[in-house]
């Protein structure tokens, strides 16, 4: 979508748009909203889930594709690259630390949302989380909420020693 969205400025401004609007919506809304649509269970779950990840990856994608500097692309064009080539060999590169920022976000958000789909059926960690605060269980809470913030953090942390080394910023 952020590819085809660098050819028409409508367009972009549409799919933007909708991201910005769908982000706005707290994230326990998606997972209420996607119940009379796909009922409870682990395939709801793992839809409302993409919903929430995808879009900071299609707005950060745009976003770093979109502000490549315009005399990098002149001269692109200046050698002869085609427009498929400038974005695989010019915009895509340039846009790389925008894209990586809106992965690794998302994969943040990912684990959030998951927690909280427990509430359709989905199952895993925020089970024992939301049936902890049922029963006023503290041990339940934390049996579910401690595991989630570790792998919250072992998310962050690989995804910017990945970051590291793959992408060295310029000195």
């Amino acid at each position: 979508m952020a590819v085809i969205s660098l050819k028409s400025e409508k367009l972009a401004l549409t799919i933007i748009g909708f991201a910005n609007l769908v982000q706005a919506i707290p994230s326990f809304a998606v997972v209420a909203l996607v119940v009379p649509l796909l009922g409870i269970g682990f395939t709801p779950a793992i839809f409302a889930i993409l919903l929430r990840a995808l879009l900071p990856i299609v707005k950060n994608t745009y976003v770093g594709l979109s502000e490549v500097d315009n005399s990098i692309i002149d001269a692109a064009k200046g050698i002869g690259l085609t427009e498929w080539e400038i974005i695989g060999y010019v915009r895509f590169p340039h846009a790389y630390p925008a894209m990586f920022a809106g992965i690794k976000f998302a994969a943040v958000l990912a684990n959030s949302i998951a927690i909280l789909t427990a509430i359709i059926g989905s199952g895993g960690l925020g089970t024992l989380v939301f049936e902890g605060l049922a029963s006023f269980n503290i041990e339940k809470v934390l049996a579910g909420s401690i595991p989630a913030i570790i792998l919250a953090v072992l998310i962050d942390l690989s995804f910017s020693f990945m970051e590291k080394r793959l992408y060295k910023i310029p000195e």
